[in-house]
């Protein structure tokens, strides 16, 4: 007999899930503070904001900085990331576990705190544009934890919350899906702590993407 499918839309996260970018993306924010002569913050203060929006994280990373340079440091953390992008790529066994969800049929989607630029050209990059059905990034939409993202891609498939689980490697991620009524699984391997998980209560906390690739196969 052929198991019940449990949810019919999957969202991503994507820098710390899919893509192996946290340290990277670390590094820059620090780059940048370091560029505008403001404190540098420490490798968990950067690394806690990844998956917010770049404004919205920048603020919490540098909340010393006259709000009219937001703008000028956003310029300098994406002046460093853009010339390492190129040196990241997708967490071992990411692309399997993408064609395996797709070969159940479930809708996959992303939702990130990335720019609409960024995303597609991570997506370019890894190859990975048309595998996904629907994306929303943070300068489309509201920020994480907000659940706009989410509710619109449930709106877009007609997908109910509790037909509908998030993915990711922060809390904010865990959040949102928690804000928005639907389930979610958290990664340890990512941006925050999986000991800050358990509020959001997620339903697993995966510690690799095999591991992830087998809990989504026997219970998604």
């Amino acid at each position: 007999m052929t198991r019940p499918r449990r949810f019919d839309l999957i969202a991503f996260d994507w820098d710390g899930t899919l893509f192996d970018s946290t340290a990277l993306i670390t590094r820059c924010i620090q780059a940048a503070c370091a560029d505008l002569g403001v404190a540098v913050p420490s490798d968990k203060d950067a690394s806690y904001v990844i998956g917010m929006g770049l404004i919205d994280a920048l603020q919490h990373a540098a909340p010393g900085l006259p709000r009219e340079r937001y703008p000028e440091l956003g310029q300098r953390y994406r002046h460093h990331y853009f010339a390492k992008q190129h040196e990241i790529v997708l967490f071992k066994g990411t692309i399997e576990m993408l064609k395996a969800l797709k070969a159940r049929n479930h809708w996959l989607a992303v939702a990130t705190g990335k720019s609409r630029t960024g995303l597609n050209e991570a997506l370019t990059t890894v190859e990975l544009h048309g595998v996904f059905d629907g994306t929303r990034t943070a300068d489309e939409t509201a920020s994480k934890p907000n659940p706009l993202m989410l509710q619109e891609l449930m709106r877009e498939f007609g997908v109910d919350p509790e037909r509908t689980l998030m993915i990711g490697d922060t809390t904010h991620d865990l959040q949102l899906a928690q804000n928005a009524g639907a389930a979610s699984v958290g990664v340890s391997y990512g941006a925050h702590t999986p000991e800050s998980f358990a509020q959001y209560k997620p339903l697993h906390i995966a510690h690799s993407v095999a591991d992830l690739d087998d809990w989504l196969a026997r219970h998604a």
